[in-house]
Parts: structure tokens; C-alpha cells; sequence
């Protein structure tokens, strides 16, 4: 009988059609070749001087990145690839003419600019065409806590009522591997489905990739000490931090000074709101924000809701769009945080978390952010009520620490400023 156990996706055209090298040539074609025969005729590669050598090579950079970055973050809960495509194309091609421009190098600006729009127009396509590809369809073992798993417009959960997956082709299969409800039958058919190239998956594997939080009940003795991030990308974090927020002070200075003086001119006070918070490695430090509260009403150390009556009307605006974070770039400069990374909490807050909150003070492994992980996906959460969420949120930023995770709180934090949607 024949062997009737295949993995979705898995046969020789449809390696060839959804493989990344197809991309690469077939993309490429399109967005380079394409706007170098318009702007230089049939047969240009004969003759490459530097201005057509360099703009060649410049969009075949930009579109690699881009390809790059948007399959990276696709793997990540919550990312609406179709909305990043226009920010990714941008960012890349803006790099790649920053370095051109830079070095002084001869290009064209034609053949940069057609390749910018056909980049656009070849993503969209490729998201849209390929979009009933894209989700996962999992096979489910229905013991233990797979019942708890949900399925979202990413993934798709099929039931299995016996240990066959028929003639239906899966992406992999998820069981609860620890949960006793396990017969032999059942993990014979798991054992069919590994030998046949079929991933099986533990249930909790597919609960963060579809939350993207990690339960606290997790961070067993055993995973606790696994989960420490690369400190050569905290290194290189760093650097980069450094840079751009050197790059942004002067840019943002002209921001920063009518954000002060509005808030001098609508209420009473100091522009700047001075904190003490606990930082990277437990060490507390002062935040500096921009005053959004009135200075004579008191309250908790923390931000009650939209509603909160200490806010200004100032405030409100300011909070809605995250202009109250900007003199944070001072703290960035200092080497007190990260532009992304676990929000840092008051020392009130911190103190009474690691009392009663298991774990809390892991999210010190990493330098705090202005912006992260689970203010992007959280949105809006009183502080007290949305803390173990929160945190949940903070340990799946820091288990999978990379610089693929922070473009896309980047991209999401642009969204933010640009839309108001999601501000704190």
C-alpha cells in the first residue's frame, strides 16, 4: 500500500514555485531587469560603467533585504505583512541611496525609482497570490491542552478523531507530549509523521507563535536559564542605538521644543516629568518623558486608564501619538535603555511585581525600551490589571530576542505615531 503520509507543500513544483531561490531570481528579474531595459535598452549588461553597475547593484541589495526582512517577520504572531510592505520597500531603498549618496557614488535615479515602484507592486502581488499558502493547517492530537488552542486567521486547527491524517497533507502535526492521555497508537502515529518529514509540534510551541506571550507557568527551573539573550546582539543593539539616536536628537530637537512649550502654555509646571524606574539589570535609573498629568492632582504611580482625570489635554495628545516619549532619547544616549525592549516600570510597581508576580524580574535581562513587544501588541492596559499579560508578552521579546522581532515593533511602532491607534 502506499505510503499516504506527505507533508503540505512538499512536492518538486511547489518547492520550486514557493522556494525562496524562485523568489529571489523571478523577483529580481522584475524589479531590476525590468527598469534596466526601460531606462537603458535590450542588452545594457553589455556595457556596465559605475552609475549602472552601482544602481544595479543597489536594487538587488534593497530587494533581498526587503524579501528578507518581510519573510522573517511573517513568522512572528500579529504580523499583518501587507501593511509593512510599504515601510519595508521604503526603509530599504532609502538605505541603500544613503550609502550611495554617502560614498558619493555615481547612480541612476530613474532606474532606483522605477525599481522602488515595481518593488511595491511585486510584494503586493507575491502577499496577495500567495496569501492561502501562507496559513498554516495543522493537525491536532485532541489530548491535554491542545483544547485550550484557538484557531486565528494564521493558523488553521484540524481535529484528529483517530491516529491518521488521511489523505489531507498538513504543515505538522501538534500534540501535548506531555500529557498522559498519550497511547501507544498515538505515538506510533507520531512517529510515522517525523519519519515522513511531517513536524510535530508541542502545544506550546503553538501557543506562543500564535499569542506571542510565553505563560509564566513555562519558565519552569530548567528553561529559565535557557531563555538568556545573545549578548552579541545586545552589543550590536547597542551600537546601533547610539547612532541613531545621535541622528535623531537634532532632528527631533525642533519637535521636542514645541512639545515643551505647549505643555508650559496649557498647564502649570515643568515640561519634563522625572521618574526613578527599575532598568537593565535591576538597576534603577530616572526616565525622563514629557509632563502629560497635572502637577497639583495626586494619585497611584501609575496611569489608571484613558479616562484618568490627572491627564492634560496636552496630555492627551501627546499620549496618543508617543510624543511624550521622545526625551527618552536621552536615556538611549546614556545606555539606560533601548529604543525597543520590556517597558520600564516605576519603582513602586517594580518592587511590589517582584513580590507577587513569579519571574517578574527576569524582564531585567535586557535593556527597557520606548517602545516594545507588548505595547504593540497589548495596546492600551492599566498597569496593575494587564501586568501578567504584559509580562508574558515581555518573556516572548526576550526568547526571542533578534533584530527581526525589533523591525517589526519598529514597523508597528510607526504605525502607531502615524494612526494614534494603540498609544498608551
Amino acid at each position: 500500500m502506499k505510503n499516504h503520509y506527505e507533508r503540505r507543500h512538499s512536492r518538486w513544483y511547489e518547492n520550486l514555485l514557493l522556494g525562496l531561490p524562485f523568489h529571489i531570481i523571478v523577483g529580481l528579474f522584475f524589479t531590476v531587469g525590468m527598469p534596466s531595459f526601460f531606462r537603458w535598452g535590450w542588452g545594457f549588461w553589455y556595457y556596465l560603467p559605475d552609475e549602472r553597475l552601482n544602481t544595479i547593484i543597489a536594487c538587488a541589495l534593497a530587494f533581498v533585504v526587503i524579501l528578507i526582512t518581510l519573510r522573517r517577520m511573517q513568522k512572528y504572531p500579529g504580523a499583518q505583512v501587507s501593511a509593512f510592505i510599504p515601510p519595508a520597500v521604503s526603509v530599504a531603498f532609502l538605505l541603500v541611496v544613503g550609502v550611495l549618496f554617502f560614498t558619493r557614488e555615481a547612480y541612476t535615479r530613474q532606474v532606483l525609482f522605477m525599481s522602488y515602484v515595481v518593488s511595491l507592486g511585486w510584494f503586493y502581488m507575491a502577499f496577495f497570490l500567495g496569501r492561502r499558502y501562507r496559513r498554516m493547517k495543522l493537525a491536532v492530537v485532541p489530548f491535554g491542552r491542545v483544547e485550550l488552542l484557538v484557531p486565528t486567521t494564521h493558523i488553521e486547527l484540524r481535529r484528529l478523531e483517530e491516529p491518521d491524517i488521511g489523505r489531507v497533507r498538513y504543515d505538522g502535526v501538534v500534540a501535548d507530549l506531555r500529557s498522559d492521555q498519550l497511547t501507544p497508537e498515538w505515538e506510533r502515529f507520531l512517529a510515522r509523521c517525523t519519519l515522513n518529514h511531517i513536524p510535530v509540534y508541542h502545544e506550546r510551541q503553538i501557543q506562543e507563535s500564535m499569542s506571542g506571550r510565553v505563560r509564566i507557568e513555562h519558565l519552569t527551573e530548567n528553561e529559565y536559564g535557557s531563555l538568556l539573550p545573545s549578548l552579541f546582539y545586545q552589543g550590536v543593539k547597542r551600537f546601533f542605538d547610539l547612532i541613531s539616536a545621535l541622528i535623531l536628537v537634532p532632528l527631533l530637537a525642533p519637535v521636542m521644543f514645541v512639545t515643551a512649550i505647549a505643555i508650559r502654555l496649557d498647564t502649570p509646571g515643568p515640561a519634563l516629568f522625572i521618574q526613578p524606574r527599575m532598568g537593565y539589570r535591576g538597576v534603577p535609573f530616572n526616565v525622563y518623558k514629557f509632563r502629560s498629568m497635572h502637577c497639583e492632582k495626586k494619585g497611584r504611580g501609575y496611569t489608571e486608564g484613558d479616562d484618568d482625570p490627572r491627564i492634560t489635554r496636552v496630555g492627551k495628545v501627546i499620549r496618543k501619538y508617543r510624543l511624550d516619549e521622545l526625551p527618552q532619547i536621552l536615556n538611549v544616549i546614556k545606555g539606560e535603555m533601548s529604543f525597543i525592549g520590556p517597558r520600564p516600570e516605576s519603582m513602586e510597581l517594580s518592587e511590589w511585581y517582584e513580590r507577587d508576580v513569579p519571574f517578574f524580574s527576569y524582564r531585567h535581562v535586557v535593556r527597557p525600551g520606548i517602545s516594545g513587544w507588548a505595547q504593540v501588541e497589548q495596546g492600551y492596559a492599566a498597569e496593575v490589571d494587564g501586568m501578567i499579560e504584559k509580562l508574558q508578552y515581555d518573556f516572548y521579546y526576550i526568547k526571542h530576542f533578534s533584530l527581526w522581532l525589533d523591525v517589526l515593533v519598529a514597523f508597528k511602532t510607526l504605525k502607531t505615531i502615524l494612526t494614534g491607534y494603540g498609544a498608551r
